[in-house]
């Protein structure tokens, strides 16, 4: 995305910036004041992030008006880097900074070397730049290999090989820390940062400054600090100092969605559907299966929840169960996409990599991935479906009928099983909706009958995709 163009009424010198009567504000201050507006006018902090409305989006608020640096824990896929990146919208959306200043040094107070002297020779004539907001933040993902250089800044040997002594304060190239002066930076996954790195940012964090090597120079920086970090590395393993932890002002809570509907709005916000050429219809029991899947998978026993489950596991299993099914399609010429329950066996694909198991080996995975599938279809169909005509469901297969289903199968194979099995028609019409089409009437079908089946009151003999379902007493 390209940088917004500055207004051209805008003060290009000192001395039209002084007229003006722009008043520089703080990092913190200009944050608070924007976010005050936003909470005087009924908006929220950011509409990107589901589920945190009344937990952690009120804490964030607070701290904020607090001007506190932040540091959010919680586990992978929990919109933490998302809801850091959103703070941008809280900054003034133009800055005047020094023209050609490294660390956008304030034309008022300039810090930087360079800045200093442009202005001690032009004065009201140094020449003004202003940068946009979507410029004011950086971010830097925490490595063991991360240096000081990086984060602070370094002695420049290509300035110094270009005629400058190695104590001229302008011989530095500075690190992200600096660069970010006057905006927000982050550190994603703080805890990975080694220990000897960690102490540089202590003055980051308290008394607002950083020194580079046996350089004199000390830089007064305008930065908020925003980390986040895995509960188990930050609270746990020790991997974080101490004095660290001690420097920011507020630490937050974040979590998975609680309720299904919120992961699956998730979902329908996130996942980037295939362009198919006919219309893409996903069934209500389709949605709720996928995302019950996450939800079952952070409270199961053999699964890391250290770890965690990330949000991305839904969005992928979404985006791979209808891509299934548009494969279906493109084969049997239906006439839209409709994922079935036999789609979700491709789930095992996405599942594989998002997911880490305590106790067992990775080589059992498919069966617990299926495992897991098979317990939030069954959750779903007890919670949402109330079959009174299971009866002559189940009467209709002691009577010899047998039924095929699969992920290759078009929506008239189960159109004929509706028409020989008159007592399934009528509540796969009802879950399928008044206005079904084909392909979605095909899809409650397999619901039903999978229902069935995992609430014991039918049999079925399973290869892949495919199944067969038939009567328990043959």
């Amino acid at each position: 995305m390209s940088t917004p163009i500055a207004p051209t009424d805008l003060p290009t010198t000192l001395g039209t910036l002084r007229a003006s009567n722009y008043q520089p504000k703080s990092v913190r201050e200009e944050i608070r004041a924007n976010l005050e507006q936003r909470l005087a006018d009924g908006l929220p902090l950011t509409s990107d992030v589901l589920g945190y409305e009344d937990t952690v989006l009120p804490q964030l608020e607070t701290a904020l008006l607090a001007g506190h640096d932040i540091i959010l824990l919680g586990e992978r896929g929990q919109a933490k880097t998302r809801m850091i990146r959103s703070l941008v919208a809280l900054l003034d959306e133009w800055l005047p900074i020094v023209e050609g200043s490294e660390i956008r040094d304030d034309p008022f107070a300039p810090i930087s070397a360079y800045a200093l002297e442009l202005v001690d020779q032009m004065g009201d004539d140094t020449p003004v730049d202003w940068i946009h907001r979507s410029r004011r933040f950086a971010e830097k993902l925490a490595s063991p290999d991360t240096s000081m250089a990086d984060l602070i800044g370094e002695v420049d040997p290509i300035k110094v090989a270009g005629g400058l002594f190695l104590d001229d304060p302008k011989a530095l190239s500075y690190g992200l820390v600096p660069k970010s002066n006057r905006g927000i930076f982050a550190m994603n996954e703080l805890p990975d940062l080694a220990e000897r790195i960690q102490v540089g940012l202590l003055n980051v964090l308290e008394e607002r400054d950083v020194q580079i090597r046996g350089h004199l120079v000390r830089l007064d920086l305008d930065v908020m600090v925003v980390a986040t970090a895995n509960p188990e590395d930050y609270t746990n393993r020790g991997r974080l100092i101490t004095p660290l932890k001690d420097r920011f002002g507020s630490q937050i809570r974040t979590h998975y969605p609680f309720e299904l509907t919120t992961e699956i709005a998730i979902m329908h916000q996130e996942a980037k559907l295939p362009i198919a050429p006919v219309p893409v219809t996903v069934p209500w029991f389709i949605d709720d299966i996928v995302a019950r899947v996450s939800h079952v998978a952070r409270k199961s026993h053999v699964i890391s929840q250290s770890s965690g489950v990330s949000v991305r596991l839904s969005i992928a299993n979404y985006e791979i169960v209808v891509a299934n099914a548009l494969r279906r399609t493109l084969r049997t010429k239906d006439s839209a996409v409709v994922p079935r329950v036999s789609d979700l066996s491709a789930m095992v694909q996405s599942t594989q990599g998002k997911i880490e198991f305590d106790t067992m080996d990775d080589s059992d995975s498919d069966q617990v991935i299926a495992a897991l599938v098979s317990l939030a279809v069954r959750q779903c169909f007890a919670e949402n479906v109330l079959l009174e005509e299971s009866p002559a469901i189940v009467e209709a297969f002691n009577t010899e009928a047998l039924v095929h289903t699969g992920d290759d199968l078009p929506d008239r194979d189960y159109l004929a099983v509706l028409a020989a099995m008159p007592s399934l028609d009528a509540p796969a019409r009802r879950i399928a909706g008044p206005t079904a089409s084909d392909g979605e009437l095909a899809s409650a079908v397999e619901f039903i009958l999978e229902g069935l089946y995992l609430t014991k009151r039918l049999a079925k003999d399973a290869s892949g995709a495919r199944a067969l379902y038939r009567s328990r007493n043959r």
